[in-house]
């Protein structure tokens, strides 16, 4: 409770001058004071904001439990000594520059730091105010690793309506984590939906995201993908196919969340997820120009929400055709009423989950005063038809402000003055009405150990099927082959082996492949491989690796040597399920070749499928190993065969002589 309900706080750094930090974080402290005690601290003694303080921490009869650090970074040594001498549990830490021997300190005393170089911490529940700026109470819980962003999204937030419930900013995070103060917000009542900004994620960010799912706050994350996610240079096409972005978006799946690309985009879709979680992506649209319809429907295509025809709709205004989108058609000018009308037939008619109203409502009574208490009424109505039947109903008005505009956010209804915002931020929510499930790990326990090279990784990765190969030393060997040609030959150690030369396709007399590839390469263990001459088959790649900031992802794509020149993928955290493995497949723009394109047969999807998530499962039950590529995966009808393996360790430097055997 220290950084949220403190019993006591106290303000080093207390300042009468409104341009310093000590200023804001005075008068919002004191705007507490009826629910804990407020101390200030100012070196000269003076009264601040009319308030008596003191001159240290030493001077309290009592210790704070919280104390807010606003003084020059220079002073943070000797405030922190002082403080944790006299028992304070709690900092937020506002400068920038406090050393880690503070912090240090901090933690062998067995207290707490929120930062450093953060904005401070606000919670409405509370009337905890130690932040600068103003913030409008209301109910998205903001935790962002940068004050100014965080300040932003507040702002936003009380211009759209819905506030916010509780701000914390994290800064360094030297401490206190964003994943802990996600967490907090679990119990938070006013918290009904959370908005997340930041740089680089910790331990534990995807686990706290889906806990709030699971309470019924969603998440919105905001970052800039400059998470460490693709910060490793890559080693192999697993790596040069991922992105930060990419995976980023993964962990976003897997915890039930939506990344958004602005601080706007992340209010917009806030205030929506604040009227409900829409069902699934079918919109109703109604307007009052056929022009604003066709529009929004467009929007609405493009934002991969569906726009159903309507049968039969009972209670449309007279004359109205139930058509989607509903053009009222100048229904709404004879009377106000058939807007609710209208909203009315779409949300209780079962065929839509979700409502938009794009148009003129929300301007009658700023350009007619006379129809202000009417629409104002009417926009009542909206908001508890919504509340009761729990289907989202949005407008778009063409009025940026006013009195029905404000009865409509009051009322729980999220309003937009551009209909492209409000249909962005619905595709958005769209995307959360799907069912997360969880990953059960199959028993590895009696996989192989790691060995460097190819016929090691096939080993390994036992439930894959390669081709038949065997080991050759010698051109005598090559030539004593039992195998049937044409023939595969490749150096075992190479991990990239198009690029070294060290594979051979079609070969018809291995005993002189053999020869000459091991002039080149020099002598070591060589593998002879029956070639793939199935036809109808697709070339993919799957890959997993170990992501810095979430662990392990799976990857599968459009493959063979041109993987990389397309970058055809769909990634997941791992482990995935058979049918999450499916549905990557369904996103890659070449899925139509593996569903039978111009009259080939159908690939064996379902046994593609198991191999990507056996791989996925793979790597992440195994911690010794950091990366799992094969690639090419040729699959045709008759089912899935690897004719590639790389496996690279933990901890490995990937280079091309590892697994050679020298003679």
């Amino acid at each position: 409770m220290i950084f949220s309900d403190p019993a006591s706080v106290a303000v080093v750094g207390a300042s009468d001058d409104p341009a310093k930090w000590g200023h804001w974080l005075a008068r919002g402290a004191l705007a507490g004071r009826d629910r804990r005690a407020v101390h200030l601290v100012n070196r000269g003694g003076g009264p601040v904001l009319s308030y008596p303080t003191v001159r240290s921490l030493s001077e309290l009869a009592e210790a704070p439990e919280l104390v807010v650090l606003a003084v020059p970074a220079a002073h943070v040594p000797a405030v922190v000594d002082e403080a944790l001498a006299v028992g304070v549990r709690g900092f937020v830490g506002i400068p920038t520059g406090i050393d880690d021997g503070v912090i240090g300190r901090i933690r062998e005393a067995g207290a707490r730091l929120l930062g450093p170089n953060c904005l401070g911490v606000f919670d409405a529940a509370t009337s905890l105010h130690l932040a600068w700026g103003q913030f409008q109470a209301g109910s998205l819980g903001v935790v962002s690793q940068s004050g100014q962003v965080g300040l932003e999204i507040a702002g936003l937030a009380a211009a759209s309506g819905i506030g916010v419930s509780r701000f914390v900013s994290v800064g360094n995070q030297a401490d206190v984590t964003a994943t802990e103060a996600l967490r907090d917000l679990l119990s938070h009542d006013l918290t009904t939906v959370v908005g997340v900004y930041l740089e680089s994620f910790g331990p534990g960010i995807v686990a706290a995201m889906s806990e709030l799912r699971a309470a019924g706050k969603p998440v919105v994350l905001l970052t800039v993908g400059s998470s460490s996610a693709a910060q490793e240079a890559a080693r192999s096409h697993t790596g040069a196919l991922t992105s930060s972005l990419d995976v980023v978006d993964a962990a976003c799946r897997r915890a039930g969340a939506v990344r958004v690309a602005t601080p706007a985009a992340l209010v917009d879709l806030a205030a929506v997820l604040s009227a409900g979680v829409p069902a699934g992506h079918r919109v109703g649209l109604i307007s009052d120009s056929g022009g604003q319809g066709a529009i929004a429907a467009d929007l609405a295509a493009a934002a991969g929400l569906s726009v159903p025809e309507l049968s039969s709709v009972d209670g449309l205004p007279a004359g109205v055709l139930p058509r989607n989108p509903v053009d009222l058609a100048g229904a709404g000018e004879r009377d106000l009423e058939n807007y609710f009308r209208a909203v009315s037939a779409l949300v209780r008619g079962g065929e839509v989950d979700t409502v938009v109203l794009s148009g003129y409502f929300g301007s009658y009574g700023e350009d007619t005063p006379s129809l202000e208490s009417s629409e104002v009424a009417i926009a009542a109505q909206i908001c508890l038809l919504a509340r009761e039947t729990g289907v989202p109903v949005l407008v778009h008005s063409m009025r940026a402000d006013s009195a029905a505009v404000r009865a409509l956010r009051a009322g729980g209804v999220p309003v937009q003055h551009t209909i492209e915002r409000a249909v962005a931020a619905l595709g958005h929510a769209s995307r959360l009405g799907a069912n997360f499930q969880s990953v059960v790990l199959r028993d590895t326990a009696t996989a192989a150990p790691f060995r460097p090279g190819y016929l090691a990784a096939r080993e390994l990765l036992s439930f894959v099927r390669f081709p038949q190969a065997h080991a050759v030393t010698s051109a005598a060997e090559a030539k004593a082959t039992t195998l049937t040609g044409p023939y595969a030959l490749k150096a075992d150690w190479l991990a990239h082996k198009s690029e070294h030369g060290g594979v051979r396709l079609n070969v018809t007399d291995p005993s002189a492949a053999f020869a000459e590839m091991e002039a080149r390469l020099g002598p070591g263990t060589y593998v002879l491989e029956e070639m793939d001459t199935r036809e109808h088959v697709v070339e993919l790649i799957i890959g997993a690796k170990r992501d810095h900031s979430f662990g392990p992802v799976v990857l599968v794509g459009a493959g063979g040597i041109h993987a990389e020149l397309f970058k055809d993928t769909a990634i997941e955290l791992a482990p995935v399920t058979p049918a999450t493995a499916r549905d990557m497949l369904a996103r890659l723009v070449s899925a139509p070749l593996l569903s039978g394109w111009r009259g080939a047969p159908t690939a064996d999807v379902t046994a593609l499928a198991q191999v990507i998530a056996q791989v996925s499962e793979t790597l992440a039950a195994r911690p010794d190993l950091a990366e799992i590529e094969l690639n090419p995966v040729r699959v045709g009808p008759d089912g899935v065969l690897a004719v590639d393996a790389l496996i690279i360790p933990s901890g490995d430097t990937l280079n091309d002589t590892s697994g050679r055997r020298v003679a």
